[in-house]
């Protein structure tokens, strides 16, 4: 199951920031107008130059497919403050998006915007609550041909923190996860689970609100249950699609035809509004 890895790509509000600040360097004309102040083609990233300046310059590059300059870019701005260009770094190097790929490597710098004191609520919460949530995925498996081993435990630290800290959907959906089946020594906690998602399914989190649907259904909640789980398929990601459809399919089949047929009306008024409204 990659839901982690799904609603990450969303990756929530930190890619809002980037768009924002992004839209701000206007046309390709007006960016030209900072690169050759800070960035020469032969040497790299001019010395003394502003981090935020780089950063931009970076974001900029990348737009423009000149990867290997928004890289170079993105190290020099990380190394001076800038962590969003350490969370871009990290995202690359775990994508192999214009660098090698190389999990360790971003590992280490999901690590050091994790170690970063932000507090709730400020402008960079979101590349730390994304960093949190990437480094349970890798301690949740391990790295091969690295130091990180599988480790359930530090994960669902890491999880925890994102969810509780920073309203995270994709730890929310985690740690439900953690107390339906009593993952890292946790004990297994149906009302605990169904908290957990219930708070990721109001943000749209399409596997919190398939699995809480599950769960509703199983419990005799058949319309709301179906309901949710339809409206779930419909917003889920090409690569969480399969899990959630054979999920709400099989739910569908075993309903009687006056429930499917309410259950359709509701997900729809589900999706009209947007969230994942219970």
């Amino acid at each position: 199951m990659r839901i982690s890895e799904l609603l990450r790509s969303s990756v929530f509000s930190a890619l809002v920031a980037i768009a924002t600040f992004g839209a701000t360097l206007g046309a390709a004309g007006q960016a030209m107008a900072f690169d050759d102040k800070v960035f020469d083609d032969k040497t790299g990233v001019k010395p003394q130059s502003s981090p935020w300046a780089v950063f931009q310059f970076g974001f900029s590059a990348y737009k423009n497919g000149r990867k290997e300059q928004a890289a170079e870019a993105y190290k020099y701005a990380a190394e001076n403050g800038q962590i969003g260009a350490t969370w871009k770094l990290a995202r690359m190097y775990a994508e192999g998006d214009g660098v090698e790929r190389d999990d360790y490597a971003a590992f280490k710098f999901f690590s050091e915007i994790a170690d970063q004191d932000v507090e709730p609520g400020s402008p960079e919460e979101s590349y730390v609550s994304d960093a949190l949530v990437a480094l349970g995925d890798y301690l949740r498996k391990g790295i091969p041909g690295s130091p990180i081993t599988e480790n359930e435990v530090a994960a669902q630290e890491y999880y925890m923190r994102a969810a509780a800290n920073y309203r995270n959907p994709n730890a929310q959906f985690e740690m439900g996860q953690i107390f339906l089946n009593g993952k890292g020594g946790v004990k297994a906690s149906l009302k605990q689970a169904g908290r957990w998602f219930q708070l990721a399914a109001e943000k749209g989190h399409a596997g919190a609100q398939a699995t809480l649907g599950h769960l509703l259904f199983q419990s005799g909640k058949i319309v709301r249950g179906l309901a949710m789980m339809t409206a779930a398929l419909e917003r889920a990601s090409p690569s969480d699609q399969p899990w959630i459809r054979g999920m709400q399919e099989e739910a569908f089949a075993a309903a009687g035809e006056a429930d499917r047929r309410t259950a359709i009306s509701l997900a729809d008024d589900i999706l009209t509004k947007g969230g994942g409204d219970q």
